[in-house]
C-alpha cells in the first residue's frame, strides 16, 4: 500500500509541529519552576546546586527562554573582610528583589547564587577559582565558560552598578534600586513625637543662652573631631567599611594593623596617620594662638623650639609609613642659594 505524497508531507509537518509544540512545553516548564522557586525565596535570588545547573543550563538546549545571573559564594570564607562576600550578597539580593518589584512575572531574567561546598563541580564547570564572582549565561551560551564574568569594578560596588551591566548585557531594564528605609514608620513617629516635646524647652534653653551650643569648649571640641575625622580616612572606612585590623595569613595567632600595599588601607593605620595630623594641627594652633599671650621669653622659646621638634617628628613617621606602603620616596630639595 503506497502512501500519497499529500499525505507523507501532512505527516512530515504534524510530526514537526508536534516536536515543536512539546520543547515549548518543555521550555514553559522550565520557566514555571524558574518562577515558582523565585517565589519561595524572600529576596527571589534562587538558590542553585549542581543538579538544578544541569536541569536549568546544561541539560537544556540553547536558545533558552531566559538568562541567568549567577553570585559564587563561599560561607566558609564570608569571615574575610578584603572578599566582602557577605555585604555583597546583600546587594545581589537587593538587585533581585528590586527586579522582581519593578518587573512582576517576568520569566527572562533570574538571578541565582550557588554555594562553593554544596556544589563543588559547578564551580569546576564555570571555571571559577576566586571569589567574588558572578556570572551572567545568556540564552545562547553553550559552554559555561563561555559565559560573561562580571568585572570587579561593577561587582565590588553597589546594587546600581550590578544594574548597569545586566542591562547594558541583557538589554533588560532592571529599573531603580529599592533600598531599605532608614528607619521604620514606628521608629519615626517616636522621633517626631520626642522632638515636638522637647522643642519648647530648647527654645527656652537657647533664649536663655544656657545650651551646650554656648560654651566656646564644645566648638574646639568639634572642629578638633571633624579635623581628625577629615584626615583620618574615617569617611572612607564607613563607605567601604574597612576593617580596624585582619588577621596574619601567615600566621592567623598574629594580628594586622598596618598593611603593606596600595590596594587597601586599614582603619587602625589611618587612625594612626590622622593622629599624628591632629597633633601637628594642634601644636600649630597653640603657637599661633596661645604661645603669644605668654610674656616670659624664654618659656616661649621652650614651647616653640619643643612644637616644632615634636611636629618634626610626627610628619617624619607619616613620610617614612608612606614610603613603607606604597613605595614612593618624598625628597628634600634645597634653594640653589643654599648650596
Amino acid at each position: 500500500m503506497s502512501i500519497s505524497p499529500n499525505l507523507s508531507h501532512f505527516l512530515s509537518f504534524f510530526f514537526l509541529l508536534l516536536l515543536l509544540t512539546i520543547a515549548a512545553a518543555d521550555e514553559s516548564d522550565l520557566v514555571a519552576d524558574l518562577l515558582s522557586l523565585q517565589s519561595h525565596s524572600k529576596s527571589g535570588v534562587i538558590h542553585l546546586h549542581d543538579h538544578s545547573i544541569s536541569r536549568f543550563l546544561t541539560s537544556t538546549k540553547p536558545p533558552r527562554p531566559y538568562s541567568l545571573l549567577v553570585f559564587f559564594d563561599a560561607k566558609h570564607l564570608h569571615d574575610n573582610s578584603e572578599l566582602r562576600l557577605q555585604d555583597l550578597h546583600r546587594e545581589f539580593s537587593l538587585l533581585s528583589s528590586s527586579f522582581i518589584t519593578n518587573n512582576p512575572n517576568n520569566g527572562k531574567l533570574f538571578l541565582c547564587d550557588i554555594e562553593f561546598k554544596e556544589s563543588q563541580s559547578t564551580f569546576s564547570l564555570f571555571g571559577v577559582s576566586s571569589l567574588p564572582h558572578i556570572r551572567l549565561i545568556g540564552p545562547d551560551v553553550k559552554n559555561p565558560k563561555d559565559s560573561e564574568q562580571m568585572n570587579q569594578g561593577d561587582s565590588s560596588r553597589l546594587a546600581e552598578s550590578m544594574a548597569e551591566f545586566v542591562q547594558s548585557r541583557t538589554q533588560i531594564s532592571v529599573g531603580p534600586i529599592h533600598r531599605p528605609p532608614f528607619m521604620s514608620k514606628t521608629q519615626l513617629g517616636f522621633l517626631i513625637a520626642f522632638f515636638l516635646c522637647w522643642t519648647p524647652y530648647f527654645v527656652k534653653k537657647v533664649i536663655a543662652g544656657e545650651t551646650v551650643f554656648h560654651d566656646p569648649k564644645v566648638w574646639l571640641a568639634g572642629s578638633v573631631f571633624i579635623y581628625f575625622f577629615s584626615v583620618s580616612g574615617a569617611m572612607h572606612n564607613i563607605i567601604r567599611k574597612m576593617p580596624m585590623f585582619m588577621v596574619d595569613r601567615n600566621d592567623p595567632s598574629k594580628l594586622v594593623f598596618f598593611y603593606q600595599g596600595s590596594g587597601m588601607q586599614l582603619g587602625a593605620e589611618g587612625f594612626a596617620v590622622g593622629f599624628l595630623y591632629t597633633v601637628v594641627g594642634l601644636l600649630l594652633a597653640v603657637m599661633t594662638h596661645g604661645l603669644v599671650k605668654v610674656k616670659n621669653v624664654t618659656a616661649q622659646r621652650v614651647i616653640m623650639i619643643s612644637s616644632i621638634l615634636v611636629c618634626f617628628w610626627a610628619v617624619s613617621k607619616v613620610v617614612y609609613l608612606d614610603n613603607w606602603k606604597t613605595g614612593y620616596g618624598i625628597h628634600t630639595f634645597w634653594p640653589r642659594s643654599w648650596s
